[in-house]
């Protein structure tokens, strides 16, 4: 019984391995179907008051860093985005970077191994420290769905549809296949 239990944790951390695989798969399918006019598009409403298309993919990599130095400082982290200056074609690449250092990172802290190196989760210096595992994963996640579904609405709002044409980040068979992995999702 305890190898079927041992197989059935194996399952699972895989399949939230994947899942994050294919995390950056849905911001590169955003980014590529983004008209480069709703990159630097100020928001509706009193100006500043909300942060802009580039500026939201720059808090995702950022954050991104924050984690990595935080919680797996023997992984390298890629250069931080100037939200303000950062092309598409920097933070698709940037997003690439900190992506793979991030699975990277959980694929340690969800290791069952007594010598992981990852330990401690944490999101930065006003949050508490969290032991490193699946709420680890949930976080992350949803961290990046919550800002995917701002810069779609924000996109939304200022006329430029996104994804119109093709179910983009709902296709995940596709994400898979794109994030590099072999399997499907289970």
């Amino acid at each position: 019984m305890a190898l079927q239990s041992h197989a059935a944790l194996a399952e699972i951390r895989d399949s939230l391995l994947e899942t994050y695989a294919s995390n950056d798969a849905m911001n590169q399918v955003i980014l590529a179907s983004l008209d480069r006019r709703a990159w630097r598009a100020q928001p509706p409403g009193q100006p500043g008051s909300g942060r802009t298309i580039a500026a939201i993919f720059a808090h995702l990599h950022n954050c991104r860093l924050v984690w990595l130095r935080n919680s797996a400082p023997h992984l390298k982290c890629p250069p931080p985005l100037d939200p303000d200056r950062c092309t598409m074609k920097q933070a698709a690449a940037a997003q690439r970077k900190s992506g793979a250092q991030c699975l990277r990172m959980l694929s340690d802290a969800l290791s069952a191994a007594p010598n992981r190196r990852v330990r401690k989760f944490s999101r930065g210096s006003w949050s508490q420290v969290w032991p490193a595992g699946g709420t680890m994963f949930a976080y992350m996640f949803a961290h990046e769905a919550h800002h995917r579904g701002q810069i779609l609405m924000l996109a939304h709002q200022l006329g430029y549809r996104v994804l119109h044409k093709t179910p983009g980040i709902w296709h995940w068979e596709k994400l898979w296949k794109q994030a590099g992995l072999t399997t499907r999702p289970r």
